[in-house]
């Protein structure tokens, strides 16, 4: 490492002999080549396994570069739909709290989502991302803070497929969609549901509606050179629909996600914002009981749609929520796994068979095609868990 670089880091590991030297010995590798920071996480039951943090809050021209201020395990970043899994785990809760039938159709709880075909579109249909409402028609372009004005309308929309006969990731809509179904059963946004079930409780460091004085903490995100999104499809027509659906959320000239007002609207479809920690302590609370109870947890992370992406021809699988391990193996070496990743190459989740949750989490963001951070981080934690 620089020097710079190695002044930055923090590194904490509780696993036997040299496993977790290991997984710093990657992590610095990964690190000595990144203009930004990130942060590597992994807790069973609550407890840390590993815990590392380096590199910058700020872009640097070069990895080289001091960091004006480091990311430490204090800093804070934005979690793309990486916030998809905290809602989902919210959705789970209500499931638990017997207020939630997942069978049901969402019209039971808000009744004018019937129109346009809809009556018996199920509320798994809308988290396992086979409703066809793959964005929001017409779109309220001044409105995209506005959960009431972007549920309306997708609640009269007409779906683009039958819904269930096809599978494709919901990337903005599935936040309006269930935040609509939550506020409609529960009063609360999602941001509300989420302090007050899963954060305060265990005293976590997440937001879904980030409070003004912690801003400094916040880490800006920025693209690195070349970075792309759906880098798997290849048809221009779609591409055209992939615009649609993110607008410039991702690619515009300046990153909406950098703006206070972004970290403040509470977006449910990639508006959190937290520390790796913090995050991978969530997930292993789910993994262990603690949140949600087992029976839930299996009807949430077994399959209910697979295969390629009707938009982005990405080879996927979902749970209710949740992403699943898929055939390219996302989520690492395990056969079973489940959590969500976000723009850019942040992952986070759960490894069923081991007991953990983790979180790998950047202000950098690489194309998915090219990024080996986390893929190459959850290797040498196989074989760390393994030995």
């Amino acid at each position: 490492m620089t020097a710079g670089s190695a002044q930055e880091l923090i590194a904490e590991t509780h696993l036997p002999g040299t496993t977790g030297r290991v997984i710093r010995e990657i992590f610095e590798q990964h690190l000595r080549q990144t203009c930004g920071g990130m942060s590597f996480s992994v807790y069973r039951d609550g407890e840390p396994l590993v815990r590392l943090h380096g590199g910058s809050q700020e872009r640097r021209s070069s990895p080289d570069d001091p960091a004006e201020t480091p990311w430490t395990d204090e800093t804070l970043a934005v979690m793309f739909s990486g916030t998809k899994g905290l809602v989902a785990t919210l959705a789970a809760m209500l499931v638990d709290d017997g207020v939630l039938d997942v069978h049901a159709p969402v019209a039971e709880y808000w009744p004018e989502f019937a129109a346009a075909g809809k009556e018996n579109v199920t509320v798994a249909q809308v988290l396992n991302h086979t409703v066809g409402l793959i964005y929001t028609d017409p779109d309220p372009t001044d409105s995209f803070f506005d959960l009431t004005a972007h549920s309306e309308i997708l609640a009269q929309q007409k779906p683009v497929w039958e819904p269930g006969s096809k599978v494709a990731y919901h990337a903005v809509t599935f936040g309006y969609l269930v935040e609509g179904i939550l506020v409609r059963i529960t009063g609360k946004r999602a941001g509300q549901l989420l302090a007050e079930r899963i954060v305060e409780p265990n005293g976590l460091d997440l937001y879904l509606g980030l409070p003004e004085g912690l801003e400094s903490r916040v880490a800006p995100v920025f693209r690195a050179p070349g970075y792309a999104i759906s880098t798997f499809l290849k048809d221009p027509e779609r591409r055209a629909i992939v615009d649609r659906m993110y607008g410039d959320a991702l690619m515009g000239d300046e990153l909406p996600a950098n703006s206070p007002a972004f970290h403040a609207a509470g977006l449910a479809s990639g508006g959190a914002i937290g520390g790796a920690d913090s995050i991978a302590r969530a997930y292993s609370l789910v993994e262990s009981g603690s949140l949600v109870s087992a029976e839930t947890r299996e009807l949430f992370t077994r399959t209910w749609s697979e295969g390629l992406d009707a938009v982005n021809d990405r080879p996927l699988r979902f749970g209710l929520g949740y992403e699943l391990q898929d055939p390219i193996h996302t989520y690492g070496p395990v056969e079973r796994a489940y959590g969500h990743s976000g723009a850019g190459g942040c992952l986070h989740g759960a490894w069923p068979d081991y007991g953990i949750g983790f979180s790998f989490h950047t202000n950098e963001m690489f194309a998915e095609n090219v990024d080996r951070r986390a893929k190459d981080l959850l290797g040498a934690l196989r074989k760390a868990l393994e030995s």
